[in-house]
């Protein structure tokens, strides 16, 4: 069996581990996916009642078209293993990934691949299918980003952790994801392109971490379009009300889905036999070719990923 690693992730909703009431309505939410948190969302004495929370939650709730996800508490806490393990065992097959936070060097992720291997031979389970997302927090992640980016197959996602990370650097704001007072450019576009560029080299897809202000829809609209302008494949939800924006601003318009989609057709055409396997060709005004080709699979691969449906047609040249 090959596992995709490259799941739909425009909306990443957190949800409480320790709350049962929002881990059922998790479930009807149309995010792309759901985390059940063991760590920040989750206050110490609650962290091991939550863990067998999740692992009901995750057996026994419909989680249907959702990547399911589960985030452990960072290897520096004496948290991790037992997170890990109470989980895993208990709903191992029922479970997409692992989210690792405040990663800082490569080998917190092996440590983290080696536990997860252990268990899926001690259980059965099918070796390598769960995934590992990694969250970059504060600036030692971020300097060994591009090592931690290849630290494991089974990694799926890099995904920027704004509040920790501002602390970490000193940041002057209390505003999580806000540019920082008396700077007139972008604070976050070093560190944004930064993780953007790790994750590309090893074929992962880049999340933006969370907006705390969850009534400012504006806010959340303004700092979606910015990661999702650079590349960005999605970013956290924290509330209902920002799932559908994150759907939105991370999903191609209808316009450009529809324009790859010609694109493709025109390309696979003029290289075809019928077409005169000419390596360019002009799709009304514009001139295509295999560059054109490589950026279209790209929009054409998140409207797919969406669900989108075109609603244009290639018409061969001369006919």
């Amino acid at each position: 069996m090959t596992v995709n690693r490259l799941r739909p992730r425009r909306s990443c909703l957190a949800v409480p581990g320790s709350n049962p009431r929002f881990l059922e309505k998790a479930q009807g939410l149309p995010a792309d996916q759901v985390f059940l948190d063991l760590e920040d969302a989750c206050a110490p004495l609650a962290k091991e009642g939550a863990r067998h929370t999740i692992v009901d939650a995750l057996n026994q709730g419909d989680w249907s078209g959702k990547t399911r996800v589960v985030r452990v508490n960072d290897w520096t806490t004496h948290w991790t293993y037992r997170d890990v393990v109470t989980v895993v065992e208990g709903a191992g097959q029922n479970l997409d990934c692992i989210m690792l936070p405040k990663v800082q060097d490569a080998e917190q992720v092996v440590a983290l691949d080696l536990l997860l291997t252990q268990i899926e031979k001690t259980m059965g389970f099918e070796v390598g299918k769960i995934g590992i997302e990694a969250q970059i927090e504060n600036a030692k992640g971020l300097v060994n980003v591009d090592a931690i980016a290849g630290a494991s197959p089974r990694l799926e996602t890099i995904i920027f952790g704004p509040a920790d990370f501002m602390a970490s650097i000193n940041m002057k704001s209390l505003v999580v994801g806000e540019q920082p007072p008396g700077y007139d450019a972008d604070a976050y576009h070093y560190i944004l392109m930064r993780i953007l560029m790790a994750a590309r080299m090893h074929d992962l897809q880049a999340i933006d971490g969370p907006y705390l202000q969850i009534r400012n829809a504006d806010g959340y609209r303004t700092v979606a379009r910015r990661a999702a302008a650079l590349g960005f494949d999605g970013k956290w939800v924290l509330h209902p009300d920002q799932v559908g924006a994150a759907n939105e601003i991370f999903s191609p318009s209808q316009e450009d889905y529809d324009h790859a989609e010609l694109i493709l057709d025109a390309y696979d055409w003029c290289t075809s036999e019928a077409g005169g396997r000419k390596g360019s060709a002009m799709l009304g005004d514009e001139m295509i070719d295999e560059a054109s080709r490589k950026m279209a699979l790209v929009i054409s691969g998140k409207g797919r990923a969406a669900g989108m449906q075109r609603t244009s047609k290639f018409e061969i040249p001369g006919e």
